[in-house]
């Protein structure tokens, strides 16, 4: 009902949705461009080709104002009138193919990014729990046969069909991702050597010559826990370390990106965040919405399997129906 409903409302934005666009900002989040078929990300992340990620990229150009990490910090604090309402784009973990494809089509097209890194993975350490989760559902669809134990280590009852285990693995945690460890070892699954083989997380001298290029590297949290399942001391925590990290290394230190989303955190975790004089904001990605936390800022998720128009219509529609209720804001407490 409430997709119809959207959808409905979809209907009646027009082609200038620039004009009609709620805020004064967009904020367009991605993770990756490839017109490969990724193990390690299919399954998770709906990542366009490099043929829609440019389709994008020019419908948001003759829609918005594209701006650099200074020119966002000018506009928001005031100082900064941009000719039309500003885009500031942001990538999300810090994954090869910003390096590799994503990187020369915004150097060609003029157009600066931030992406919001993981430290536990740069250089092909770790590989983010999401990661292994999609790794394993590859493994799992090419299987004739799977092992008795996987299903008993999901806690399913039987041997339970393909679907069902694919299913499961994906409801699996942060706090849950030892389990992941245990089914790798039942499906002959070496992590380690398909950090090694396919290293999908850029190294740290990648992060320097972007950042030489002129592209932003910034907080993304150490290593990618939903932050409302967290205690304030554990958020707190991998907020400091990956603080330290891009200090180190002479990275954007003044803005953090919640991993996948800031629902469920606290107020505390904000006084807590901004008692740091040198962060300068904070981004969820709710979409168009408004934020109790004034240096909060939302982001609009862009791999739905949609055209950017498309989302950002919906974007719009769905914004204008919740301030109906007075509901377009995130309220902290």
């Amino acid at each position: 009902m409430k997709d119809q409903i959207i959808n409905l409302f979809t209907a009646f934005e027009t082609d200038h949705f620039g004009k009609s666009f709620p805020l004064d900002y967009c904020l367009p989040v991605y993770h990756c461009v490839s017109d490969e078929k990724l193990p390690h990300i299919r399954h998770v992340i709906q990542y366009k080709n490099t043929r829609q990620f440019e389709a994008d990229i020019d419908c948001l150009s003759k829609h918005f104002q594209w701006v650099n990490w200074q020119e966002f910090k000018d506009f928001t604090s005031g100082n900064f009138k941009p000719q039309k309402k500003i885009a500031l784009l942001t990538f999300d973990d810090g994954l090869r193919e910003f390096y590799e494809i994503v990187a020369p089509i915004l150097e060609r097209k003029g157009i600066y990014a931030c992406n919001f890194i993981n430290p536990a993975f740069i250089d092909n350490k770790e590989i983010m729990f999401r990661c292994k989760s999609s790794l394993l559902i590859d493994v799992l669809e090419n299987k004739k046969s799977v092992h008795p134990e996987i299903s008993s280590i999901l806690s399913l009852n039987g041997n339970a069909e393909t679907e069902t285990l694919k299913n499961e693995i994906l409801k699996i945690t942060y706090q849950e991702k030892a389990i992941l460890d245990s089914l790798a070892e039942k499906l002959e699954v070496d992590f380690k050597s398909y950090l090694k083989e396919h290293k999908p997380y850029l190294d740290t001298e990648e992060l320097k010559n972007l950042t030489n290029r002129g592209f932003g590297i910034s907080s993304h949290s150490w290593d990618h826990p939903k932050f409302g399942n967290l205690s304030l001391e554990q958020q707190i925590e991998s907020i400091d370390k990956t603080f330290v990290y891009l200090k180190e290394n002479d990275f954007l230190y003044e803005s953090f990106a919640f991993p996948f989303t800031d629902f469920g955190v606290k107020n505390d975790f904000f006084e807590a965040l901004f008692t740091n004089k040198e962060m300068y904001c904070s981004f969820g990605a709710a979409g168009i919405k408004l934020d109790s936390i004034k240096r909060n800022y939302q982001r609009i998720p862009m791999e739905t399997g949609e055209s950017a128009e498309r989302i950002l219509k919906k974007e719009i529609a769905y914004f204008k129906l919740k301030k109906l209720m007075n509901k377009n804001t995130i309220v902290r407490r």
